[in-house]
């Protein structure tokens, strides 16, 4: 039995789960999420609690069993908290504003890095070197800031770029100089 999937998942109050054969909808104070799941698989709620089973330990089964549950979960917490990821911009005249629904980074390049909020998505610049991205789904919020990440990647050599906040950039050394004779 995986381990992950057979723990309950606790809907808090306030947050309603609704089950129609695989698709799942999750509606709470901060939105709704709908998903499918692999029709294999049995979704039931009863008193507040969600549990996944599986029919058979086949092997597709049992790799579905504990991402389903995990996948559920997030929608739950996603609906009552949301998600938040935080960038931090590194470099000299690096920075980043909000204007209007976009997002303006100024990366070192000849021309400034313009990126919009999209549905779900919202956008929030509270230094001009600190990017918080909030959302209610998890993969969503986790895709925009990989891909904010990716306009300008940090660097080995002298850490400029954009990062993960707590993210820890391996250094290299430089190139030695010639030695004199």
């Amino acid at each position: 039995m995986s381990r992950i999937g057979k723990m309950p998942i606790s809907v808090p109050a306030g947050v309603d789960v609704k089950i129609d054969n695989s698709v799942v909808t999750v509606k709470g104070p901060k939105g709704t999420l709908t998903r499918e799941f692999s029709g294999s698989l049995s979704i039931e709620n009863k008193d507040g609690v969600i549990s996944v089973t599986r029919p058979n330990d086949t092997k597709m089964n049992k790799s579905l069993h504990g991402l389903t549950r995990t996948l559920i979960a997030n929608m739950v917490e996603g609906v009552t908290n949301g998600y938040s990821k935080t960038l931090e911009i590194e470099g000299v005249g690096y920075r980043a504003a909000k204007q209007g629904n976009n997002l303006v980074m100024n990366l070192g390049y000849s021309h400034q890095v313009i990126m919009s909020e999209r549905d779900g998505i919202t956008i929030d610049v509270p230094q001009p070197n600190r990017i918080v991205i909030n959302g209610i789904d998890k993969q969503a919020v986790g895709q925009f800031a990989a891909e904010v990440r990716e306009k300008r990647p940090p660097e080995p050599y002298k850490g400029k770029g954009i990062r993960y906040a707590g993210e820890r950039i391996i250094r290299k050394e430089g190139k030695a100089g010639k030695g004199k004779k």
